[in-house]
């Protein structure tokens, strides 16, 4: 396991710390292989009834994935093998046997905001922001999946609105639309989160396990494929030119090819 992302099983409790904070938390490779043997362990661990996902540093749950990797990239291939990973994550996450939960401080946008939408519960502070802000950044796509996952949690106005405008949610706005769960001063996250995970923790399993996966399986049903999306996308010269402004700190000039 890597010292990116810590991990503590406690009891009927465990938790994953993103602990990247001068980075805001963005994920590297070796973070989302840490996070699937951390689902892997919660599963095999017959004293664990809840999973808590938590940023270090207080400023971010997650900010995306690191997109300096993305300067390996060479074309749609290399998108699609991407997109498969990440998703392969993301299932891998919401398949947990018990729920899991997102303690949000600060951002969760991108593939952070992907992360937190694959857990059951979400619960943020005051100062939290959530956004795919990737129309103005590195100019990707989503899996077909991970655009369902934010469509089913906030219905297709809401995500257009996120995808398109490529801004930022509220905390408020987010309890609003169904994004979050429960709202909370900064200082009570860690204490709030405890509460629900105590609460969980003495439910019945097999009813949540029950709950969790028939709300899967409606999201899924009739999935289509959008492999052609991701196609058109990662390997464009927008996605190249992206990246490169992006790693270059500078604002990207997009042709639309």
């Amino acid at each position: 396991m890597t010292d990116e992302l810590l991990t503590e099983f406690t009891g009927s409790r465990a938790v994953a710390t993103f602990n990247r904070p001068s980075a805001r938390n963005a994920m590297t490779w070796a973070m989302y292989d840490g996070l699937v043997d951390f689902c892997e362990r919660v599963d095999a661990d017959e004293n664990v009834r809840v999973a808590v996902l938590r940023g270090a540093g207080g400023k971010a749950f997650v900010a995306g994935t690191d997109i300096a990797q993305f300067s390996e990239f060479r074309g749609a291939r290399d998108g699609l093998a991407y997109e498969r990973r990440i998703e392969s994550v993301l299932a891998r996450l919401e398949r947990v046997r018990v729920p899991v939960i997102a303690a949000i401080e600060g951002y969760a946008t991108g593939g952070g905001l992907a992360i937190a939408a694959a857990c059951d519960l979400r619960v943020c502070t005051e100062d939290a922001k959530f956004g795919i802000p990737i129309a103005r950044t590195v100019g990707n796509c989503l899996s077909m999946a991970t655009y369902a996952r934010l469509v089913h949690l906030v219905g297709a106005g809401r995500a257009s609105t996120l995808l398109l405008t490529a801004g930022f949610t509220g905390a408020r706005e987010a309890l609003g639309c169904g994004l979050v769960s429960e709202v909370v001063e900064p200082d009570r996250l860690t204490g709030r989160v405890g509460e629900l995970a105590d609460q969980l923790a003495g439910q019945a399993p097999l009813t949540m396990l029950a709950s969790k996966t028939a709300i899967r399986r409606l999201r899924e049903h009739d999935l289509p494929d959008g492999d052609d999306l991701v196609e058109m996308c990662y390997g464009s010269a927008d996605f190249a030119e992206g990246v490169a402004a992006f790693v270059g700190k500078r604002a990207p000039r997009w042709r639309g090819r």
